[in-house]
């Protein structure tokens, strides 16, 4: 989810400004208040990139606070270039000894920077923790990585980053606000947000388990050693005394054919029927977690199932639901006449 913050207007100036101006290397921006505001401008005073990045960028960067970095990496004459080809990079510099608080903003605010100041301004977006990243060699080990990866539109690419973003910033102990209307949210645990990109990726165990921390009003990774292969796999490890919220990459093969959809499983068992309070948090944040999960860790979710008893959920059940037998339909039959 977005943090609510907007871009100020002396921000959409000054950024304004850096498109125009060609003797600007680059913008830094903070978060004051409740708004992105310009930090300040870098100038460029050579055509080398690596040389205004060690004279202008690395000055900026302190080890405990998060800043958003726009530079001016490509020009005109790169590579043979279309001319409307994007020539700025931005940044979001999280760094891990930053406060909690300030990597949870700073990494939810992001897709926001880049949304109101004009995705089609930048050709990438990077997410870096040390300043080391950032520096000549840490470019140049980004571009190494960057080439080996897969070719992706722009707007892929950037969803991509910020949501591994996201995921990443302040992993363990960060939590992230999950809104279900203007007077209710629960913060969500990074770890949990960390699993289901990694669910996304079809990385990890390909099954994550969340539960609602009563006292703490949270939602949490539930960290289960088991790594069901299978519908009876994934049964035996939801637990029938508490409710909870199950997605599960499910590999099978059906006429021949192999798929690995995901699978989402809210379960309230009986057991816990003397929680009332607690079993109402359930439905209330089932709607959230999967906002969550779809539009952040990116997750594609095939079925949905709500059960009470984690043994309602069957191979039988969920390959109904997959592939559900086409209706054979007879053509009507005129009855026969009497004493025919």
């Amino acid at each position: 989810m977005q943090s609510g913050i907007s871009v100020s207007p002396e921000l959409v100036s000054k950024f304004n400004l850096l498109l125009a101006d060609n003797s600007l290397f680059g913008l830094l921006i903070t978060i004051s208040g409740e708004t992105l505001a310009p930090k300040a401008t870098l100038p460029s005073t050579s055509p080398d990139f690596a040389q205004n990045l060690e004279q202008h960028l690395m000055p900026h960067l302190k080890p405990d606070e998060a800043l958003y970095v726009i530079l001016r990496r490509y020009n005109n004459n790169d590579s043979g270039a279309p001319a409307n080809t994007p020539r700025l990079v931005v940044v979001t510099y999280v760094p891990d000894a930053a406060k909690v608080r300030q990597k949870m903003l700073f990494a939810s605010t992001r897709l926001t920077l880049v949304r109101e100041l004009g995705s089609e301004h930048f050709r990438e977006t990077i997410f870096a923790t040390t300043a080391e990243e950032l520096s000549p060699a840490g470019f140049e080990r980004h571009d190494r990585h960057a080439a080996l990866d897969a070719p992706l539109t722009e707007e892929e690419r950037t969803l991509g980053e910020v949501k591994r973003a996201e995921a990443e910033a302040g992993a363990g102990t960060g939590i992230r606000e999950i809104h279900l209307s203007k007077t209710m949210n629960m913060p969500i645990a990074t770890d949990a947000l960390v699993a289901l990109s990694e669910l996304s990726r079809d990385e990890g165990k390909g099954f994550v388990l969340l539960k609602i921390n009563r006292e703490a009003e949270t939602v949490e990774l539930v960290r289960d050693v088991s790594t069901p292969s299978s519908i009876a796999d994934l049964v035996r490890a939801i637990p029938t005394t508490e409710p909870r919220f199950t997605f599960f990459r499910y590999t099978h093969t059906h006429e021949g054919a192999e798929s690995s959809p995901v699978l989402f499983f809210y379960t309230c068992p009986a057991a816990a029927g003397k929680q009332i309070k607690y079993r109402m948090m359930y439905p209330l944040m089932k709607r959230a977690v999967l906002t969550v999960a779809e539009s952040e860790a990116g997750l594609k979710i095939e079925k949905r199932f709500e059960v009470e008893e984690p043994d309602e959920i069957t191979e039988e059940l969920v390959l109904s639901e997959l592939h559900p037998r086409a209706e054979v339909k007879t053509a009507f039959k005129r009855p026969k006449r009497p004493g025919r």
